[in-house]
């Protein structure tokens, strides 16, 4: 009997502990699947555009792809409890080129004529552009389906971007020279315009329209006189991530 009352004893306790254990794992597990109430979204950005020149003199022309590529870190910030609506507020870095046929020339008394290569010029050219850097400010209005658990999801986001161009560069290379120019006085150093990025998970159009132009005011074409307002459209795809 006393071997009987030992074995049923062991038997308990084995039971006993294996409930216990077994509590103690479900609880772990629960605490594995905790849902962070207060998530934010599309922190980081990288775009890469096709930039088109609007608005272009008589007898300029885009030559060949004008390429963009723009990055930077963007502010979630969500004003709803659902958190699928919010305002946006970053900082990031722009490139932008442009490949044309408007001449950029310096003159014998350092003044820069802007001149447009038509078939007027009897010499050939295989490269005409310019360049700009900026750092830019992009504050947007954010719409998305997004839940805490949910990382595919629609968005449409409008928004402003304002930028600074800290560098601009013109180079020329043909038959008669080979000229590169950096910081142009001519270029307007405030760039600004309306954006749209809209898409699904990975995947999103990205369009920003320039609502001033390039140059300066009293930048104008060397034999016409023509102003030039020339302004930028730049249409790509953008990835967003955390």
């Amino acid at each position: 009997m006393k071997n009987l009352y030992v074995l049923l004893c062991i038997i308990y306790f084995g039971i006993h502990n294996t409930s216990f254990a077994q509590s103690q794992v479900s609880v772990n597990d629960d605490a594995l699947t905790v849902i962070d109430s207060l998530y934010k979204e599309d922190q980081f950005y990288f775009s890469a555009t096709y930039n088109i020149l609007s608005k272009l003199p008589s007898g300029v022309d885009q030559t060949g792809f004008s390429l963009g590529l723009h990055a930077g870190f963007i502010k979630d910030m969500p004003i709803n409890k659902r958190r699928n609506i919010a305002i946006g507020v970053g900082l990031g870095y722009s490139y932008n080129s442009y490949n044309q046929n408007l001449g950029i020339i310096e003159g014998e008394d350092h003044t820069v004529n802007y001149v447009v290569l038509d078939d007027t010029y009897e010499f050939d050219y295989s490269k005409n552009n310019f360049y700009l850097h900026m750092v830019e400010l992009p504050i947007e209005f954010r719409w998305r389906t997004s839940t805490p658990t949910d990382y595919r999801f629609w968005r449409i986001y409008t928004g402003f971007k304002l930028g600074y161009v800290f560098s601009h560069i013109s180079n020329f290379k043909g038959e008669v020279a080979e000229v590169r120019y950096t910081d142009v006085d001519g270029f307007n150093d405030l760039q600004y315009g309306l954006t749209l990025s809209v898409g699904y998970n990975t995947w999103n159009f990205y369009v920003y329209y320039a609502l001033n132009p390039i140059f300066k005011d009293d930048v104008t074409t060397l034999i016409s006189q023509e102003r030039i307002e020339m302004n930028a459209i730049k249409l790509g795809l953008i990835f967003y991530m955390l």
